[in-house]
């Protein structure tokens, strides 16, 4: 099976922000260390880490018309962040590697979404 794995960030510091001088040393090691182990897993393609949610910008037709807005649509604590894809023998697996994400222990989380084979 095929997975999706989207990465919101919620809470979690990342590398660019002034929160993450706040996280420990040992947790910024474990963090680099934890997204290295994750992309090394076999079945793993790696996505890219998104722009912050302001730097988004939103598309929608209505009437016809093509209506474009800055930022998200979300709330900016369930924007996403990143994202890989994930070929596993099942959902088990993919819960299992969702879980070694860094943000799913540092306020975010990860949705694990099957992709539809045709």
């Amino acid at each position: 099976m095929k997975f999706m794995l989207l990465i919101h960030q919620g809470t979690t510091p990342t590398p660019d922000q002034e929160a993450w001088n706040t996280v420990s040393e040992g947790e910024q090691k474990a963090v680099y260390a934890d997204y290295q182990a994750v992309n090394k897993t076999p079945g793993v393609t790696p996505g890219m880490w998104l722009q912050p949610p302001e730097m988004a910008t939103t598309v929608r037709v209505q009437d016809g018309q093509t209506l474009v807005t800055d930022g998200p649509f979300v709330a900016m604590k369930e924007a996403l962040g990143g994202y890989l894809f994930f070929e596993a023998d099942d959902l088990d697996a993919a819960i299992e590697l969702a879980a070694k994400i860094p943000p799913a222990r540092l306020g975010g989380g990860i949705e694990v979404r099957p992709i539809k084979e045709w």
